[in-house]
């Protein structure tokens, strides 16, 4: 089980920088693929993907680890070393939480629809306009033009 524990968890670090390579390419504020932002909605969805992927790979990784270690430990016929859940099983729990719900964030967030309109468009008053800047030729006055100092 240790070895098959290192092989999820190197296919979950790989997955994640797949993952980490599509989000920064689909990101809407990179130059990278253009400016097609469906395409680039799509690329970071599969991106949330695969960080969803990465984070079941870890889930699945710590978790079996994590059961064979309770279950030697409370085996009293096991002759080996009798090992206790440390800092890093914890640690990978909260990585894989972290990474599922930033997948499903992200999956949730791309931009598929290619012409998305709101339902209700803005749309301003059309009140008077007040203006605190008057033309020579609005502003009345009352005084001669020799009266100014």
């Amino acid at each position: 089980y240790i070895q098959a524990s290192r092989a999820l968890m190197i296919a979950s670090v790989v997955l994640g920088t797949i993952g980490l390579a599509a989000t920064l390419i689909g990101m809407q504020c990179s130059k990278a693929g253009g400016e097609n932002y469906v395409l680039k909605g799509r690329i970071a969805g599969l991106g949330g993907v695969f960080f969803i992927l990465q984070g079941l790979c870890t889930m699945i990784s710590v978790s079996w680890y994590a059961f064979n270690i309770t279950q030697e430990f409370f085996n009293p016929l096991f002759p080996g070393t009798k090992y206790e859940l440390g800092e890093g099983l914890y640690i990978g729990w909260c990585s894989g939480t972290l990474a599922i719900c930033g997948g499903v964030c992200l999956v949730f967030a791309c931009k598929s629809d290619t012409d998305e309109k709101p339902a209700y468009p803005y749309q301003p008053s059309r009140g008077t306009v007040y203006s605190a800047a008057t033309s020579r030729r609005d502003a009345h006055s009352t005084y001669d033009k020799n009266a100014y100092v």
